[in-house]
């Protein structure tokens, strides 16, 4: 993977194909034109993760993680690391962090990289780290997995793992639930 030239192509692909005409991503484009190492996590005032909408295979549910450090319910994700593709940076956190089995990319990225949503977001820093608040720019992927199978959250990071409905979405990911309600219903 060219870490840089991917990323400018995923995100200028996702302007044009999928953004609507509020998403400029102003920080995000001005720290990869100023040539920031987005893919490490000491780069300030962003850097890049990823993350994984896990849908059951009906749409009716996702699967998310409760947050030992922000302490609420999320998407799995994490810091951007060394992968292929965007997609199998997000993937490998929802393994790690839930135990999903059966993960399989959506059908909505036709076997390709397009990012379904981008959100740069807040974060808050930590001091024990000399870590300051600072904006992660994560590429959302949509995942299918069968919430029948067994989970096993990672305690280090996660308090629990657990299928939602997919209403839950609307508190922390209202984007990707408006997209969401855009798909053919499988």
């Amino acid at each position: 993977m060219d870490f840089r030239n991917d990323l400018s192509r995923a995100v200028e692909r996702y302007r044009a194909e999928i953004a609507n005409s509020r998403e400029h991503l102003a920080l995000l484009r001005w720290q990869m034109a100023q040539g920031h190492a987005l893919d490490r996590r000491d780069t300030f005032p962003g850097h890049l993760t990823t993350s994984a909408f896990v849908l059951s295979p009906d749409h009716a549910q996702v699967l998310l993680i409760d947050h030992v450090v922000i302490g609420r319910w999320l998407q799995p994700g994490g810091h951007w690391e060394e992968a292929e593709q965007f997609h199998l940076s997000a993937a490998r956190e929802a393994i790690e962090e839930t135990g999903v089995q059966g993960l399989e990319l959506h059908p909505w990225h036709q076997g390709g990289d397009l990012p379904f949503t981008i959100d740069s977001h807040d974060v808050p820093g930590k001091p024990s780290r000399g870590e300051p608040a600072h904006i992660h720019h994560d590429l959302q992927y949509l995942f299918v997995a069968d919430p029948a199978l067994p989970l096993v959250a990672q305690v280090e990071e996660v308090h629990a793992a657990a299928w939602k409905p997919i209403s839950a979405l609307a508190e922390i990911a209202p984007r990707a639930l408006e997209r969401l309600s855009h798909l053919p219903k499988p």
